[in-house]
């Protein structure tokens, strides 16, 4: 049986010229997605064995979609398909639940080895991509957040939920410019920078279900 691939792509031209090429091998490609929230549904209809997932794409991004491919489906196998070649991003992907990292620039036959690793039941990190540095930042991370107190715990919880500042305080019994200030001081330890990421955070914590 040919390997069913998912292609999550923004840029049409790159996204064509991907499945031109896999089409030279034995495989099928199911469908091609141009945001991250198209991939996330397009997965749960189609099933595919992989999904070819970018990092920088609209409405999600390859992050955020992976964490909710894998949530969904957790057998569903995702290879990072990028041109971010840092530790960080590929911490943050793996995280997520993504089974692989490659670089665009990889050649055809290097794809075709991490396709199959990961639809396999592997991993795969591409070359020049050191694991024990994302180990490092993974466990930074935990060490982080390690540092909130029981208060910024249960105020990431909610903001991760999806509440606003006002619902927040009218939940907790405290004053609005107390969850400001917590929600700064939870920014300012995990070093992160808007809701998204925190919301990705706790999700990745299993703060909240």
């Amino acid at each position: 049986m040919p390997v069913r691939i998912l292609i999550a792509e923004d840029q049409q031209l790159v996204r064509q010229g991907l499945a031109a090429l896999l089409r030279t091998e034995d495989v099928e490609i199911v469908g091609e997605a141009e945001d991250g929230n198209a991939v996330v549904e397009m997965a749960k209809v189609l099933k595919p064995d992989i999904v070819l997932m970018d990092l920088s794409m609209p409405v999600l991004d390859g992050v955020e979609a992976t964490r909710r491919i894998k949530r969904a489906m957790p057998s569903a196998r995702v290879l990072i398909l990028t041109v971010a070649n840092c530790e960080h991003r590929v911490a943050e992907a793996m995280a997520a639940g993504a089974d692989g990292y490659a670089l665009k620039k990889l050649g055809h036959g290097e794809l075709m080895s991490a396709i199959n690793a990961v639809v396999g039941g592997g991993s795969y990190l591409g070359p020049g991509l050191s694991p024990e540095l994302v180990r490092d930042y993974l466990n930074g991370a935990d060490a982080r957040g390690a540092s909130l107190t029981a208060r910024e715990r249960e105020v990431l919880r909610l903001i991760a939920q999806g509440l606003k500042n006002r619902e927040i305080s009218d939940s907790l019994g405290i004053a609005i410019k107390t969850v400001e200030t917590h929600r700064t001081k939870i920014m300012q330890k995990l070093d992160l920078h808007n809701s998204a990421e925190l919301a990705a955070y706790a999700i990745r914590r299993g703060l909240i279900d």
